[in-house]
């Protein structure tokens, strides 16, 4: 499907009509709010523009939306070599040069091996025109297996550890989809940050997220949120009208704008929206006008998380 046709549907024309007002106000936009990154010590803006958004779209397209962003206050950016095989690193380093400073650059591999996770390192790096990252992650850790490949000898952590040394990252972390792989990680290794599915219906049904917040927490951990605006699987033969989302995210305004606030209600310092470029500009001014949740708000969200299926679910 072409783009523009793509941009045209129905969800994307209820999307821009539902913020229009928001974005029309020019002068008048309110920036988004910063919390501190856990030890870091770090003020990064509460949501973060993830990479994903940059893929499938042309250059100059990408470079003036992130300068508008960095406008309004967003200061962090997530990336990974994965996300298109490049691209996403590919459009966000034109991007982002000559606007390095105050911005919080991070990246990932899912490289496990210490001479792998060396070499992905390098390379987005380069891709990515600059000489550091401020957080350098493991990527998408899943299984007890993944977490002792990659911190065992001879395992990523070694090339992590080396990096930070030679100033080539500043803070350490790991993203996670799993309760058993997060808490063994942090058991592990002192990590800096955790990038973890916080969502209000793994969170509500599935008893997924409350355990890995507060460990990090007790560690002073920087916590950050994925899937924060996700709503569940995709309904079997559903059409999938976010291509770059493997799960369906919520495109209602009023429902997207609650589960945002549901995530950013907790301890957690910042969420990353969906790769879906219609959705970013919700999140923006969903964040820059943050109110915590209500009661009343909560217990809305808590009888129609009993409607949906978690994307995850923790058992123990």
């Amino acid at each position: 499907m072409d783009r523009r046709e793509f941009l045209t549907g129905t969800t994307a024309a209820g999307i821009m009509a539902a913020i229009a007002p928001q974005l029309a106000a020019g002068r008048d936009e309110a920036p988004v709010p910063r919390r501190r990154l856990g030890k870091t010590g770090r003020e990064v803006s509460i949501i973060g523009y993830g990479g994903i958004v940059a893929m499938g779209r042309g250059q100059r397209e990408v470079t003036r939306e992130i300068i508008r962003f960095i406008d309004r206050g967003v200061n962090y950016f997530d990336v990974a070599p994965s996300y298109g095989n490049g691209e996403a690193e590919e459009r966000l380093g034109p991007a982002l040069l000559g606007r390095r400073d105050g911005l919080f650059l991070a990246c990932k591999t899912e490289r496990r091996d210490r001479q792998g996770a060396r070499e992905a390192l390098e390379t987005s790096l380069k891709r990515l025109r600059t000489d550091h990252f401020d957080l350098y992650q493991l990527h998408a850790i899943t299984t007890l297996e993944d977490v002792e490949k990659a911190l065992g000898p001879g395992g990523a952590m070694e090339a992590f550890v080396e990096a930070r040394e030679k100033g080539y990252v500043r803070y350490l972390g790991f993203s996670a989809h799993s309760v058993e792989a997060a808490l063994e990680a942090m058991r592990r290794f002192d990590f800096d940050t955790i990038l973890f599915p916080f969502n209000w219906v793994c969170w509500m049904r599935g008893n997924f997220g409350p355990q890995v917040l507060k460990e990090a927490r007790s560690r002073g951990m920087g916590c950050l949120a994925l899937k924060a605006m996700a709503k569940a699987p995709w309904p079997t033969g559903a059409e999938r009208t976010a291509p770059k989302c493997w799960y369906e995210p919520h495109f209602d305004p009023a429902e997207a704008a609650l589960a945002l606030r549901f995530t950013l209600s907790l301890d957690v310092t910042a969420a990353i929206p969906p790769g879906d470029e219609r959705l970013f500009p919700l999140a923006l001014e969903v964040a820059s006008r943050f109110k915590p949740l209500t009661e009343a708000e909560r217990r809305q969200l808590q009888a129609k998380a009993e409607t949906l299926e978690p994307l995850f679910r923790h058992n123990a």
